[in-house]
């Protein structure tokens, strides 16, 4: 099995994998539509092989590696269809902008009650980790997971989160809604960036189910422990 050093943050500082003297899981290639896959355990449709993707795709995979020390698992998983994996990319880069009043912790939390709503494993596990990093709370991530409603939030967080709530669940929104926003000095474009989080990531959630995503290692440690210093 593949074993991997924690690391601190991505896109950042993290620490590159250390692969272990043996390997007990199979890579299977075939050849499907004059492409080269391989059937990852992650996911259970084939992953292409990183030089048969287009070139722009294989720039974006090689700086993400760069950045952050891997590839996010939900990257290789949707290069089965490149375009939409690059239509995604392109959606996420704009929704999880820093804009308004929401920041990346906000947006982070917002796709962790979500997700948890939809039981989707990989976001779960993904964002709890980017919720860590960005709050800088190792341990506000796993409450909310649990249960956003009993977790210790915010009365601000909590109008973000029964807003969110409202989307995910398809219920029908009233002024009462809105205004809960507004008393803690959201906006009316803030209620729209937190539907885009909350419509892209119901998206994100179903194709996760969809393929049985499972989440990098890597995930599971980022905002919990501290980066480990080279010894000079």
């Amino acid at each position: 099995m593949l074993r991997c050093r924690p690391c601190k943050v991505i896109l950042q500082i993290c620490i590159p994998w250390i692969r272990g003297a043996s390997i007990d899981r199979k890579l299977c290639y075939t050849s499907l539509r004059s492409k080269t896959f391989s059937l990852e355990p992650f996911s259970r449709f084939p992953i292409p092989s990183n030089d048969s993707l287009p070139a722009d795709v294989q720039t974006t995979f090689q700086e993400t590696k760069k950045k952050a020390g891997f590839v996010p698992n939900v990257f290789k998983a949707l290069s089965y269809r490149p375009d939409e994996l690059k239509a995604f990319i392109q959606y996420y880069d704009v929704v999880m902008d820093e804009k308004g009043n929401l920041t990346k912790a906000d947006k982070e939390m917002i796709i962790v009650a979500t997700s948890a709503e939809n039981s989707c494993l990989y976001c779960i596990i993904a964002h709890g980790a980017l919720h860590r990093i960005y709050s800088k709370d190792p341990y506000l991530a796993d409450q909310i997971a649990a249960n956003w409603k009993t977790a210790d939030i915010t009365d601000r967080q909590r109008a973000i989160l029964e807003f969110a709530d409202q989307l995910c669940h398809c219920k029908p929104l009233t002024d009462d809604n809105f205004e809960k926003l507004y008393e803690f000095g959201l906006t009316k474009d803030d209620a729209w960036d937190i539907g885009s989080v909350v419509a892209l990531f119901a998206l994100s959630n179903r194709m996760a189910f969809l393929t049985n995503m499972k989440p990098n290692e890597e995930f599971h440690l980022m905002g919990r422990v501290k980066r480990e210093q080279n010894e000079s």
